[in-house]
Parts: structure tokens; C-alpha cells; sequence
């Protein structure tokens, strides 16, 4: 058994999800579980679609959903007509009812909180993309068995972040998942979603389709996990922003949660513990080519790595100084994180002093403002804003010279393993 995940990228055109046929045709002697996303920037268009209806704003919510309602419909048709089997929307009403479960909420007004109403949108993203190439798989004799997980993945109801049941999920896997396998070699599912007790529809956080797959990966005892992604596998920083990035062809887990923990952008931060739990490999490897060896990620000791760089930009200097002259030992660092938790909000860097203590967050402006109306009940609090977080693991002097020639240090914080450095600007 193995478990498949397929992004957004991977089927957001016709020819893409053709070529994901292509790698699903190449590896039919096993099972496979097939995880798949949203089309390409579909959450983020039912995310302007939500927004839209919260705002009471229903006439325009109708308009936003048409567009993504008609843009599957194509990807659809056109589909059918690759496997030679043309007819238009005659051949494609296995969407019609996804797309009535949310036209009949965008009808109602808001009652609830804005959470709520995310999840139940947002969710129909990775229900059509899921439907149009089960659908497509099987017309072109790739036999496969479609299943919702909201069926499977029992959660919370903590909207927009929630959490697993795994008892009730390993109870669903057992008796919905596993019986599917005797009838075919193929089963496909949502990834980032799943449902409360009442069926209400969640979310797991943005790009939790990772996570799923990995869940997945551990109920049914997978030989490996394999997340294909539209480069070679994990590079050492982002090439876009660092020209001389290289792939890494070995990590273990522990790295890839240390790189997770610093913000870079390659593997969900809960992915990684399903799989450690049952030593289960990990593989991020390209869909654009397939043939190419990509990134095994494992629970062996890895040596020689080379520098790790991550950026976040948008970042927000917090400097909270005690209004007393108190020390912030005394009690008001735990106040502190008290305000964090209370906000679901994580800073990226901490530093303490006698009387004062530094936090550097991701610009959510109602967040930090939010945050900096809580402190001011034992801190004097000022912003610095537009500010840019550099981390680098397994460092050495060139490099860093290199990423900060030209910029101003605002804050650095370093360990023999890891240095990060605030700056106002990026070369």
C-alpha cells in the first residue's frame, strides 16, 4: 500500500491532470490511496466567495461561485472530450450536486460566525477537483473508487484549524476505506477537510491536504508516502529568492519539522509526526518529471547538510517594555504568551531582556493590533512593520554575509545550529 498526494498545481489545467493519469498509469501492480487538493488558486477564489456572502453581499458571492462553478465545468467537458467521450454538461452532472450544497448556503444569510461559513464553502474545492479526475480515470480505464472524507476524517469543530479524532478515524478507516480495496487498486480522496458529529464540514488548516495524506499514510500502514510537488523535492531555500538553491536529495524528520518550525514552505508541520510514529518514508518528488529522484525524507541520521535559508516577509517588530520597570521575569513573559494563546497566534522570535521582551509575528494587522491592545495592560508597546525574517540553519559566515550585504539588522538571535536575523530590507 502507498499513499499519493497530489497539490493544487499538479491538476489545475487539462493537460495536468492528464499527466497525473499518466504517473497514476505507471503504478498500478499495489494499491494506492490518492489524496488530492483543490484546482490550482481554487480555495483562494472560494475564500473571496465567503467573504462576499459574510459581508451580506449575496447577489455578488452568486457571481464569484459562477465563475468557479463554470471553470470546472470546462476543465470537466474538456476532459471528456481528451477520453473521447464528448457531450458537454450532459456528461458531467456528477458535479451538480457539489455545487448545490453551496448555492443553498449563499441563499441564507450569515447566522454564525465567520469560521463556520469558511469551512462549508471552501471545502467544495477539493470535492470537485476530486470528482472531475476520479471521473476522468475511470472513462480512460483507470479503475478507481471515489470517496468523501468527511466520511473518514472525524474532527472537532474548531473551524478553519481543526483537530482529528484518530480513534473515530481509524474506526471509519477500517470500515470504509479498507473494503474498497477488495473491489479496486485505486481509491481516491479530499485531502484538508473532514467532518465534526454533525456532520458539518472542517477544515485543517492551510495546506493540510499534507497532513491528511500522512493520516492516511499511518491508519493503513503504508509502505510510504509519496507528495508530489512541481519542483525536484525539497530545496535549500526558495530559488525565486536565492539564486544558488540546491536540492536535497536526504532529511530526516526531525529536519524537515525544524525547517516547518521556521516558516519555510515545503512540507505542513503536522505531516511529519503521523509518519515518524510508524517510521514511515516520505517522498517529495516532481509531477512535471516524474522519471527524476526527488527527496526521501526518513528517520536516519543525515550529515553534511548545507545551509538552510528560509525568508518570511510582512513581519511585525512587537516591543513590549514593562511599564513599571518590572522584570519580565516576574511573571510577565508568561502574560505574554497567555495574550499568544489567547489570539491562536505564534511569534516567529522571542527575546527577552530585564524589563522588556521582543516578539516578532506575521503581519495579521486585526491579529497584531489585537495583541497590542492586550499588552498595553502591563507594557508600553511599540511597532516596527514591513520588516523581513531571515533563518538560516546549519550556517556559516559567507553565506550570511552574503544574505544581508546591504540590509539593516533590527534583531539577531542565534544557537550553534541556527542564526535568525530581522532586517528592514532584502537585497
Amino acid at each position: 500500500m502507498k499513499v499519493f498526494k497530489f497539490g493544487g498545481a499538479s491538476v489545475s489545467t487539462v493537460e495536468r491532470i492528464m499527466n497525473v493519469a499518466a504517473i497514476l498509469q505507471s503504478y498500478q501492480e499495489e494499491p494506492l490511496l490518492v489524496v488530492i487538493s483543490a484546482m490550482g488558486k481554487t480555495t483562494n477564489a472560494l475564500e473571496k466567495v465567503v467573504a462576499a456572502f459574510y459581508a451580506r453581499e449575496k447577489d455578488q458571492a452568486l457571481e464569484l461561485f459562477q465563475v468557479i462553478k463554470q471553470q470546472h465545468f470546462e476543465i470537466a467537458a474538456s476532459l471528456q472530450e481528451k477520453a473521447g467521450h464528448p457531450g458537454g454538461e450532459t456528461n458531467i452532472t456528477y458535479l451538480s450536486d457539489f455545487f448545490t450544497e453551496v448555492e443553498w448556503l449563499l441563499h441564507d444569510k450569515p447566522v454564525r460566525d465567520y469560521d463556520y461559513y469558511y469551512d462549508q464553502v471552501v471545502c467544495i474545492g477539493e470535492l470537485l477537483s476530486t470528482a472531475i479526475v476520479s471521473h476522468y480515470l475511470n472513462v480512460i480505464g483507470l479503475s478507481n473508487a471515489l470517496i468523501d472524507v468527511r466520511d473518514i476524517i472525524r474532527t472537532d469543530n474548531a473551524f478553519r484549524d481543526a483537530r482529528i479524532n484518530w480513534k473515530v478515524t481509524e474506526e471509519k478507516v477500517h470500515e470504509r476505506i479498507l473494503p474498497l480495496f477488495q473491489l479496486n487498486q485505486m481509491v481516491i480522496t479530499q485531502g484538508f477537510i473532514g467532518s465534526t458529529d454533525e456532520n458539518e464540514s472542517t477544515t485543517l488548516g492551510r495546506e493540510g491536504s499534507d497532513y491528511t495524506a500522512a493520516v492516511f499514510a499511518n491508519l493503513l500502514n503504508a509502505k510510504e508516502l509519496t507528495i508530489w510537488k512541481d519542483v525536484q523535492g525539497v530545496m535549500n531555500a526558495d530559488p525565486k529568492l536565492y539564486a544558488a538553491a540546491t536540492w536535497i536529495p536526504d532529511l530526516n524528520y526531525q529536519e524537515v519539522i525544524e525547517m516547518a518550525y521556521y516558516g519555510a514552505q515545503v512540507i505542513h508541520p503536522n505531516t511529519i509526526k503521523p509518519l515518524q510514529n510508524k517510521n514511515i518514508p516520505l517522498q517529495v518528488r516532481s509531477f512535471i518529471h516524474p522519471g527524476d529522484a526527488g527527496t526521501c525524507i526518513h528517520n536516519q541520521k543525515i550529515r553534511h547538510l548545507p545551509p538552510i535559508i528560509v525568508y518570511k516577509n510582512n513581519q511585525v517588530l512587537v516591543e513590549m517594555k514593562s511599564k513599571d520597570y518590572s522584570f519580565v521575569s516576574e511573571g510577565l513573559t508568561a502574560a505574554v504568551y497567555q495574550i499568544f494563546e489567547s489570539l491562536k497566534f505564534k511569534p516567529n522570535l522571542t527575546q527577552s531582556a530585564a524589563i522588556s521582551v521582543l516578539c516578532v509575528v506575521d503581519e495579521h494587522p486585526e491579529k497584531v493590533e489585537e495583541l497590542a491592545l492586550q499588552a498595553t495592560t502591563h507594557f508600553e508597546v511599540t511597532l516596527k512593520r514591513n520588516l523581513h525574517l531571515l533563518t538560516i540553519r546549519h550556517y556559516n559566515e559567507q553565506v550570511l554575509e552574503e544574505l544581508i550585504k546591504d540590509a539593516t539588522i533590527v534583531l539577531k538571535q542565534q544557537t550553534p545550529e541556527t542564526i535568525q536575523v530581522l532586517i528592514d530590507h532584502v537585497k
